[in-house]
């Protein structure tokens, strides 16, 4: 049975376009979990009231960003944070030499205090709201590569005081405990000098030339998450991005 207004609402816009946010919902309302397996194109057209072509339009954006897996011979899944498409999507260092690969992180400490004047503005933060600060080191092949440290609004993370270990691929931590889904995250990049904690965590002289990624990630109703601070190492990586 089609969800009410499903079909009555498909209006003003292209008409897959507005499917796919009407299935983006179900991810945010948590119809769709990580890792399920959807309905097929036939189904889904047959409940919405639209054509199967339209329905494979709008699931093939949908799996273009990253939000849904498409398995040959299997069927089509909700994407999990885990897949390793995913994790490059937003993980974008890689060493000059060999294949790509994701780091490792160890965590130095986690804070709760007052979002500062930049955390307030990449969050959209009010006068005194409290966030958590996670600093860590995140290692590849064994060397230090960045100085990270992560900021989330208190408000959207409750019980985080209570988590146990932090996981290196902190976005499924976000998907299975607090159901946010890391849909997109812009970044700015700008070369910075080490400060004494950087170099004392990076094992490197103070003042080493590092980039510095201001990374704020938007959850699948375009609200912002996390601040992400990496101050990074480049002697023997880079930044690596593809633009179509």
């Amino acid at each position: 049975m089609a969800e009410a207004g499903d079909a009555a609402t498909f209006a003003y816009r292209p008409l897959y376009l507005q499917v796919k946010e009407s299935l983006i919902r179900r991810l945010i309302d948590g119809q769709w979990q990580p890792g399920q397996l959807i309905p097929s194109e036939m189904e889904l057209a047959r409940e919405i009231g639209v054509s199967q072509g339209t329905i494979r339009k709008a699931l093939d954006a949908m799996a273009g960003e990253n939000l849904l897996i498409r398995r040959q011979g299997r069927g089509t899944y909700v994407a999990e944070p885990e897949e390793s498409r995913i994790l490059f999507q937003f993980f974008r260092l890689m060493p000059d030499s060999g294949e790509p690969t994701f780091p490792t992180s160890q965590v130095l400490r986690r804070t709760r205090g007052a979002a500062d004047r930049e955390e307030r503005a990449a969050l959209a933060l009010g006068t005194g709201a409290a966030v958590w600060r996670i600093e860590r080191v995140r290692e590849l092949g064994g060397a230090p590569l960045m100085a990270e440290t992560i900021v989330l609004p208190a408000a959207r993370f409750p019980g985080f005081d209570a988590l146990g270990e932090i996981p290196n691929n902190v976005y499924r931590l976000y998907s299975e405990r607090w159901r946010i889904t890391v849909a997109r995250a812009s970044e700015r990049l700008k070369a910075v000098a080490a400060t004494p904690d950087d170099a004392k965590a990076l094992g490197c002289p103070r003042a080493t030339p590092l980039l510095r990624i201001a990374r704020v990630a938007f959850d699948l109703e375009n609200n912002p998450v996390e601040l992400r601070l990496s101050r990074c190492l480049t002697r023997d990586a880079h930044y690596s991005s593809e633009l179509r």
